[in-house]
């Protein structure tokens, strides 16, 4: 990536939150191979509007993602479009792992033995990232997981492929909307790894032109040119 604006690194198990504008794309990479990034999306400007689950898969006939598809709204706009993936799939139904969980697969590290390398989950850090921006658990809706692959059979059972993501692998989110994003590196709640070890990610956040007519991930479904459409009038109507 050219003219790189920030860049830093969430280590494994850790969080991050920050607002990124409208004609920015952020890139994430897996620095060590097996990483899982959950994800989180909010109108930076009034975060009742946040990512949907379901209009983003069903509106786009899809059960994963991978690029040219978008991330959805719950009020029919776009938050980014996936302009590059080097993965080809990541987790849309899953969740996250939350106490429960990690206690159940890893065993018992609090903070008042490990001090900083006490086990860490999903849930608690995406709770902890919420709260820096007034949200709190009511705002808590199913997250992404970027980087790992769920398949499901024809029984519906779900099945979690260990490493998917392979070191160096990248996915660059083009950001249609001025967006609250929150991050977490915990582990996939279905990850196979019987040990805990959760693997780092680095960011990094580009200027980017705006999409025009042919834009791949505009003209990859009807439903993301209206969501294109939607949110362009959006704005056009708040400048």
């Amino acid at each position: 990536m050219n003219d790189i604006i920030y860049q830093t690194t969430i280590k494994g198990g850790g969080m991050w939150s920050n607002v990124i504008k409208r004609g920015k794309t952020l890139r994430l990479t897996d620095l060590e191979g097996g990483a899982n990034v959950g994800m989180l999306l909010y109108n930076a400007d009034h975060p009742l509007e946040r990512y949907n689950m379901p209009d983003t898969l069903k509106g786009q006939h899809i059960f994963h993602l991978t690029s040219p598809f978008c991330l959805h709204t719950d009020m029919g706009r776009l938050f980014a479009s996936i302009t590059a993936d080097t993965v080809g799939w990541h987790d849309t139904v899953c969740g996250c792992s939350d106490h429960d969980i990690v206690t159940k697969k890893y065993g018992e590290n609090p903070y008042q033995v490990a001090q900083n390398e006490f086990y860490r989950n999903g849930k608690e850090n995406f709770l902890i990232e919420m709260e820096k921006w007034g949200l709190g658990i009511r705002d808590l809706v199913p997250n992404l997981n970027l980087f790992s692959k769920v398949t499901a059979d024809i029984e519906g059972k779900l099945a979690y492929h260990a490493e998917h993501s392979k070191a160096g692998d990248y996915l660059d989110l083009r950001f249609e909307m001025d967006t609250l994003v929150i991050l977490n590196t915990c582990q996939h709640p279905l990850d196979t790894n019987p040990e805990y070890a959760p693997k780092p990610v680095e960011l990094s956040v580009t200027n980017t032109p705006a999409p025009d007519a042919e834009d791949a991930c505009r003209t990859s479904r009807p439903e993301n040119a209206r969501a294109m459409e939607n949110t362009e009038n959006y704005y056009a109507l708040r400048s």
